[in-house]
């Protein structure tokens, strides 16, 4: 499992930079304090107040293409990272039985609060090697397939099945394509409607295109503050709206991406409160709002019969949509 790093170290984006001048300052202070015996505590207090109303200031006025760079922060927690915080006993399944494992995606079993629950969810890096092994987070066909074998397990047990979404997308490689990628996808798609488990997906960062999707056709899908859920990203939407990939701001506002827009247009079920300046800033506070999220999905599914969850979940996705 990966270091839980973004509780110790920050990475600020580009949006974030008058902060990061201001923390920027505090290590100098902290420096001269150290080389020189000088107490300057006073004046770091001061520093670290006005940094934190600047970081509010900046997060009060988020543009949509702000939020898509937060929900890819290197440093924003993972599946791992939230399975090693909330559950107990996790115990990983690997492989599809066809073909191989694909670490892009994670699940197994585990307890949350003392309940047996299934846990699946796409897996990014937080460096370079991790990432590469990970493959960016992008599943293959194999990868698909694992969580849909771990999603017909726990529907034979009857245990709630909680997805953790965050992916680019689904691997377009040419190995992908030829082992059938849009195949698994939609047999997801289809097995997911139909399983008699109660189904929480929450959308954890990027929520992109059917490799979403595939791991998102739940009873309820939520989505924590600072995540994007879209069709495409706005990069390519630039690039093929506008031929340009400059334009992702413009895109990144009509294509209705966040949390707020999701939740109006009533594609999401609700919004889980980040901690300030992002998941990636506090690991253990953002643990707390999806444990609290997902606990309210269990008590409120623990006496509802099968017919009474998959019809829920059909009249949920049958409502989607509206003509004026």
């Amino acid at each position: 499992m990966a270091e839980n790093t973004g509780a110790k170290k920050k990475v600020l984006l580009d949006f974030e930079k008058p902060v990061a001048e201001i923390y920027e300052a505090i290590a100098e202070l902290e420096a001269m304090s150290k080389a020189q015996n000088i107490n300057v505590d006073k004046e770091i207090a001061a520093l670290k107040k006005r940094a934190a109303q600047k970081e509010k200031e900046i997060f009060a006025a988020l543009t949509p293409l702000n939020i898509v760079q937060i929900s890819r922060h290197q440093l924003r927690p993972s599946t791992l990272d939230y399975i090693g915080q909330l559950f107990t006993d996790f115990v990983e399944q690997k492989g599809d039985r066809l073909f191989g494992d694909d670490p892009a995606i994670v699940g197994g079993f585990a307890f949350f609060q003392g309940q047996t629950v299934a846990v699946v969810g796409h897996q990014k890096g937080h460096d370079t090697k991790e990432n590469i092994y990970r493959n960016f987070g992008m599943p293959q066909p194999e990868g698909y397939r694992k969580a849909l074998r771990i999603m017909r397990m726990a529907e034979r047990f009857n245990f709630p099945i909680i997805t953790l979404v965050d992916t680019p997308g689904a691997f377009p490689g040419l190995g992908a394509e030829e082992r059938g990628q849009a195949e698994a996808i939609a047999r997801n798609l289809l097995e997911m409607s139909r399983l008699k488990a109660p189904v929480l997906s929450i959308i954890t960062g990027e929520g992109g295109s059917g490799g979403a999707l595939g791991l998102a056709v739940a009873n309820q899908v939520l989505m924590l503050e600072y995540a994007t859920y879209s069709v495409i990203s706005p990069e390519a939407c630039g690039s093929i709206l506008w031929r340009d990939p400059a334009q992702a701001e413009a895109a990144a506002k009509a294509l209705k991406i966040t949390a707020p827009d999701l939740l109006k247009l009533k594609i999401i079920d609700g919004i889980i409160p980040e901690p300030r300046g992002g998941a990636h800033n506090d690991y253990a506070a953002a643990a707390r709002h999806l444990s609290e999220a997902i606990a309210a999905f269990l008590q409120n599914y623990s006496g509802k019969t099968a017919d009474e969850i998959t019809a829920e979940r059909y009249n949920k996705f049958r409502g989607m949509g509206f003509f004026k």
